[in-house]
C-alpha cells in the first residue's frame, strides 16, 4: 500500500481536535453555545458587550468595581494614535478592511512590545485593541465622506460610541441595544479560520499585534466574513417580499447558494441567530421601516428553504446581522469591520491561550506531485 493509500486526509480540518480550550464550547448538533461556561442565550439578554470582553480576557465575569475599573480602562483609551490616524488619512479610498488592517499593524510597529509573553501586558495590548478597532473603523468611514473624526464619549458603551462616532449623533436604545448585542453575538466562536490564523502566529511566538492582523487578513476571506454582505445584495435583488419565492427557487435550480443559511458545525439553528432577528424586527418596527426584515423572513418561510431546514440547512448569524446593519444605515463594506470589532476580545483570549501552550502548529501536507523526474540542464530544456 502506498503512502498516499495509507494516510486519511482531513481536509479542511473538518472536525480535528488540536487541543483543549476554556474559551468557548459549541455543540453544532444541538445548536448549543457558550462563553467560559457562559449560555450565549443568557450573556445575549443580560450581559453587555464590555461585561464579556472581561469575561474573554479575564475568564470570569466582573463585578461591579471590576466593570467599572475596566470601563475606565477603555475609556482612557479616547483617541486614536497619531501614526495610524495618518495612514487612515493616506488610505481613504482603500477598503475598510486594508484599512483596519494596516491601522493595527501600524499601531503595533510603534508600541513598545515585551520580547516574549507577559500576560498582563498582553492583556493591556488586548484592551486597547479593543478601545482602538471601533474609532479605526469610524474615524475612516467619516474620512472618506470629507467628514472630521469623531473621539468617544466616556458617557456612552462601546456600541453607543461606535455609532456615535460613525454618524455624529446620540443613538437611540434600540440601535445601541442591536449593536451590543451584535458584538456580544459575534465575539467568540471557536477555533474558525480567522482564530485558527491568529493560533497558528501565536505558536510562532510573533508578537500580539502581528497575530491580530493575521487573523484580520483571514477575516477579510469572502469566504470567511463576508456573509451578512451577501444577504443583503440578495434582498435588494428581490426588492419586495412577494419575489422571495422565486428568487429562492431559481437561485436554488441554478446550483448557487442562498445566503445565509447553513453553517460549518451548526447542523440546526444556529443559536446567536435568534437574538439577531429579535433586534432586527424591533429596529425595523421603532423605525417604521418593515423592508429589510420582510424580505428576509420571506425567504425564511419559502417552501424551499423550509425543506432544507428539515434536513439541517438553518438561519446562521449573518442571515439577520445585514438587516439591522442596513437599518441603521450603515454601509455593506462596514459589515465585515463590524463583525472584527465584535471578535477582537475572542481573538486576544485565543492568543493569550496559545502562547501559553508553548507548542507550535505544524500540521502536514501530503505530497502528490511527481517523483523521480531527471534533471536537465538549462540549454538542453
Amino acid at each position: 500500500m502506498s503512502t498516499e493509500d495509507s494516510i486519511e486526509l482531513k481536509k479542511g480540518l473538518k472536525n480535528v481536535y488540536f487541543d483543549k480550550t476554556s474559551i468557548s464550547d459549541i455543540d453544532g448538533k444541538n445548536g448549543f453555545l457558550s462563553y467560559r461556561g457562559y449560555n450565549i442565550d443568557d450573556l445575549a439578554t443580560s450581559s453587555t458587550f464590555e461585561e464579556v470582553c472581561f469575561l474573554l480576557l479575564y475568564k470570569h465575569l466582573p463585578n461591579q468595581s471590576e466593570l467599572k475599573k475596566f470601563t475606565n480602562q477603555l475609556n482612557e483609551i479616547d483617541h486614536i494614535p497619531k501614526v495610524a490616524l495618518d495612514v487612515i488619512y493616506s488610505l481613504k479610498e482603500s477598503h475598510p478592511m486594508d484599512v483596519l488592517q494596516s491601522a493595527i499593524s501600524t499601531i503595533g510597529s510603534a508600541e513598545k512590545k515585551p520580547p516574549v509573553f507577559k500576560y498582563d501586558s498582553t492583556i493591556d495590548m488586548g484592551i486597547k485593541l479593543i478601545a482602538y478597532t471601533p474609532m479605526i473603523v469610524a474615524a475612516h468611514h467619516r474620512i472618506r465622506n470629507q467628514q472630521t473624526p469623531i473621539n468617544p464619549q466616556k458617557k456612552f458603551s462601546l456600541a453607543e460610541n461606535f455609532l456615535h462616532m460613525l454618524f455624529n449623533t446620540t443613538p437611540t436604545e434600540s440601535e445601541s441595544i442591536a449593536i451590543d448585542k451584535d458584538f456580544i453575538l459575534h465575539a467568540e466562536h471557536g477555533v474558525n479560520a480567522s482564530t485558527f490564523s491568529g493560533r497558528v502566529s501565536a505558536s510562532t511566538g510573533a508578537d500580539f499585534f502581528s497575530c491580530m492582523t493575521a487573523a484580520i487578513s483571514a477575516l477579510k476571506g469572502p469566504k470567511h466574513g463576508g456573509a451578512a454582505e451577501g444577504v443583503m445584495k440578495m434582498a435588494n435583488e428581490i426588492g419586495n417580499e412577494s419575489n422571495a419565492n422565486a428568487y429562492v427557487e431559481k437561485t436554488l435550480q441554478n446550483g448557487e447558494r442562498i445566503m445565509g443559511f447553513g453553517h460549518p458545525v451548526y447542523k440546526t439553528t444556529d443559536p446567536r441567530s435568534k437574538h439577531l432577528k429579535i433586534a432586527a424586527k424591533e429596529l425595523a418596527k421603532i423605525k417604521g421601516q418593515p423592508k429589510w426584515f420582510s424580505i428576509i423572513q420571506a425567504v425564511v418561510d419559502t417552501d424551499a428553504m423550509q425543506s432544507r431546514a428539515r434536513i439541517g440547512l438553518h438561519p446562521n448569524v449573518d442571515l439577520w446581522a445585514g438587516a439591522s446593519y442596513s437599518l441603521l444605515d450603515i454601509p455593506e463594506d462596514l459589515f465585515v469591520p463590524i463583525f472584527c470589532i465584535g471578535r477582537i476580545p475572542g481573538w486576544v483570549a485565543h492568543i493569550i491561550e496559545q502562547y501559553e501552550k508553548k507548542d507550535i502548529l505544524r500540521p502536514r501536507l501530503l505530497y502528490s506531485g511527481k517523483n523521480n523526474i531527471k534533471y536537465k540542464k538549462l540549454e538542453d530544456r
